[in-house]
């Protein structure tokens, strides 16, 4: 799906849902900055949540090369943003991968574009970490796989307890990284800009 010229079925009735919604908000959907509102919305809806549409395991197996290379493999400071299930306001940062590979690379680019795919869609923090790190896990079948999320939460920013300076990490692990030496080593090669 390109986002900027196709968009999945049902775009007129999320529109139409939008329309409904900002009445019930107590705007009047006729005027002029609201006209096009609706579907505007709708768009940019099935755009954030383009993820639902795309497999990520492809995108990995599309770009697998065999290779002997045995140490860690890191892409850090991924940005993405997502959409928080729970209030439906994005959630935003920055993601770090390794793996260490088992006989088998991918393309550097297609660690962003599992985050892409899995951050385009409603989600929790948690559960993003976890997708992540499982599919890289399920595909390449690496040694080891690390991922930690940072990010800022608008729910948390804009309503409730509005702090707007606080930032959630998660991480998940498997294979290597569950030695704490090795999850050290790449938190220490994280924390340090390179470039």
């Amino acid at each position: 799906m390109n986002p900027e010229t196709e968009y999945r079925e049902g775009l007129e009735e999320l529109a139409s849902h939008y329309k409904q919604i900002i009445n019930l908000l107590g705007e009047d959907t006729e005027r002029d900055g609201l006209l096009k509102t609706p579907m505007r919305v709708a768009k940019a809806m099935q755009v954030l949540t383009r993820g639902y549409t795309m497999d990520a395991r492809k995108v990995l197996t599309d770009a697998l090369f065999k290779e002997d290379y045995s140490h860690m493999v890191i892409v850090k400071d991924i940005d993405f943003f997502s959409l928080c299930e729970h209030h439906m306001l994005p959630f935003y940062g920055k993601v770090h991968v390794a793996y260490i590979p088992n006989g088998y690379i991918t393309g550097l680019s297609k660690i962003a574009r599992v985050v892409d795919i899995f951050s385009h869609r409603l989600q929790v923090q948690e559960r993003m970490t976890m997708q992540i790190r499982e599919c890289i896990d399920e595909t390449l079948h690496p040694l080891g796989v690390m991922v930690v999320v940072e990010a800022k939460h608008m729910c948390m920013q804009m309503r409730g307890v509005e702090k707007q300076n606080s930032i959630t990490t998660t991480s998940e692990f498997s294979g290597a990284f569950n030695q704490a030496k090795t999850r050290q080593e790449f938190m220490n090669l994280i924390s340090h800009t390179s470039i």
